[in-house]
């Protein structure tokens, strides 16, 4: 069977591609832009406003799993473009081309739509998702974390300089990239177990992490022990409002984001777990985030 990714060249995508082509799977994935020959990927350049690209993705396979997605934008409509617009033409592609499963990354962020953009747009996108044809499951992560990570990252490098910013209060919940990758592969034969259903996977800490727990946590990866800053709403968004001034559409810390930031529950649920037959995680999470630094360490981010 010939699974067919989007996302493919994202965070969480390179690795997905990356365990697939491990469990021996045939791969066809989406790129905006012409990618390096590897074996074992059929590469189809396109993005999500390119049925025809589509449609050579969808053609002949057995499964589609969704991953593309924007999760920062300065243009809110952007977000209804990609995260609604993109996953629309996704579900088209995919019933036409008689794709009958499909896995569908949305995120936590949706449970709470009023707070964000971003939330309220994949919101809208698990709506079209619901109503296909296909056989479909979601799942909505936590945060993800680990190489290759550019959100969280800036949680390291402030560590290294001894003060890590977090929300003032509330937890939550975290996943290792490899544990995501593996669930949406485990989700990729469907049954009863993950046919129409929404799942929240995460670490297994149960109830998440407090904030300043994490930032500790993040600390000692890194080999420091951070003050922990917490911040209001208010001062999220002000910190956003410089973030946005300075480095303009590459801030990472948007207003939009400082909303939902600033809720105190993003723990995922007990009632949406995945069946431990299904997948049950494998990365610890300090030894994960130790793993993690020592990779920016690699790569010279740190």
């Amino acid at each position: 069977m010939t699974i067919a990714i989007t996302g493919g060249t994202g965070f969480v995508g390179r690795s997905l591609i990356d365990l697939a082509l491990g469990q021996g799977h045939a791969l066809r994935a989406l790129a905006r832009k012409p990618q390096a020959p590897r074996p074992g990927v059929e590469w189809v350049q396109g993005d999500l406003d390119d049925s025809a690209a589509l449609a050579r993705l969808s053609a002949g396979a057995g499964a589609v799993i969704h991953v593309a997605g924007l999760v920062n934008a300065a243009d809110l409509a952007d977000f209804e473009r990609c995260n609604v617009g993109g996953t629309a033409a996704v579900i088209a592609a995919a019933e036409v081309a008689g794709v009958p499963r499909l896995v569908f990354v949305s995120s936590l962020s949706a449970r709470e739509p009023l707070l964000s953009a971003y939330g309220a747009s994949k919101l809208r996108a698990e709506e079209l998702v619901r109503s296909s044809r296909l056989d479909w499951t979601i799942v909505q992560p936590p945060a993800v974390y680990g190489p290759r990570d550019e959100a969280l990252f800036e949680l390291f490098r402030a560590a290294t300089w001894g003060v890590v910013p977090t929300p003032k209060q509330g937890r939550a919940s975290l996943i290792h990239v490899e544990d995501l990758a593996r669930l949406l592969l485990a989700l990729v034969p469907g049954g009863e177990a993950v046919t129409h259903r929404l799942f929240e996977p995460d670490d297994g800490k149960p109830g998440g992490w407090d904030h300043a727990e994490l930032a500790r946590a993040i600390g000692e990866a890194v080999g420091r022990r951070p003050f922990v800053l917490g911040l209001s709403r208010g001062a999220l968004q002000f910190a956003a409002r410089i973030d946005m001034a300075l480095r303009g559409s590459k801030a990472k810390l948007t207003l939009d984001r400082a909303s939902y930031f600033s809720h105190p529950d993003w723990a995922v649920s007990a009632a949406a777990a995945v069946p431990a037959s299904v997948w049950q995680p494998q990365v610890e999470t300090r030894e994960g985030l130790k793993a993690t630094a020592e990779w920016y360490r690699g790569q010279g981010w740190l």
